[in-house]
């Protein structure tokens, strides 16, 4: 089994070295940045399975290091990006995933709970292991596990890794109410701090991606004070 390649852009040279160690010592190869202008240099290249992206740093800040990120070319604009946010500033965060960033864990942290969510992001990425549910078509919206890739009308759907789970979480039990605790518990595998409102973001960036009239949606429905449903009749 080959061994992950993470990037961590953080400008905090101490928290680097100690983080870095932890992950090194847990099987994974760190490679240490600590601006933006340099880690988006060191990224174009080499391929890296994931990017851990402090918010605050000098220069251009982890916001727009993600914004960056996501409009690179070919495939180095999929790498997952797992964001460091300040402790207690909701809007960093919403602000990041609107961005695209897959997740997001604030600061002070654990390198424990660290690991466990670069782990569950990187699972993220493995090819389903349900052979039934490995392409799902609704009207023009096609779902294809093994690739991970969305298209409608044939056209390509530009996700992120988390989104792109979100939606094939919703697709897989089409015309069933589910709770945004559901939607966490069912993608994370296990229930984490209860943020609703990140999942109404990504939400929000699906829908911009696969909807003809985001104000009118008719593959993801919202269902007030419950959480979502995925339309089984479309188109």
């Amino acid at each position: 089994m080959s061994t992950h390649r993470l990037l961590m852009i953080e400008d905090d040279a101490r928290l680097a070295a100690m983080v870095g160690e932890y992950l090194t010592q847990s099987g994974y190869a760190v490679t240490h940045r600590g601006d933006g202008e340099t880690g988006l240099q060191t990224l174009q290249g080499e391929p890296f399975d994931l990017v851990v992206l402090d918010l605050m740093l000098p220069g251009i800040d982890g916001l727009e290091v993600c914004r960056r990120i996501r409009a690179l070319p070919d495939g180095a604009s999929r790498v997952p990006v797992l964001m460091l946010t300040a402790k207690g500033d909701p809007m960093d965060r919403i602000i990041g995933l609107e961005l695209g960033a897959d997740d997001y864990l604030p600061k002070p942290f654990e390198p424990r709970e660290l690991l466990a969510r670069i782990r569950a992001v990187l699972r993220r990425q493995q090819p389903g292991a349900e052979p039934e549910h490995r392409l799902l078509r609704f009207g023009t919206l096609e779902i294809d596990r093994d690739a991970r890739t969305v298209s409608v009308g044939g056209q390509p759907a530009e996700l992120t890794s988390y989104q792109f789970d979100l939606l094939v979480t919703l697709a897989e039990r089409a015309g069933r109410v589910l709770t945004r605790e559901q939607i966490m518990e069912a993608v994370r595998g296990r229930e984490l701090e209860a943020f609703d409102r990140s999942i109404d973001v990504h939400m929000g960036r699906i829908r911009a991606a696969i909807e003809q009239d985001v104000k009118n949606p008719r593959r993801i429905l919202t269902v007030r004070g419950v959480g979502y449903v995925f339309a089984r009749q479309q188109d």
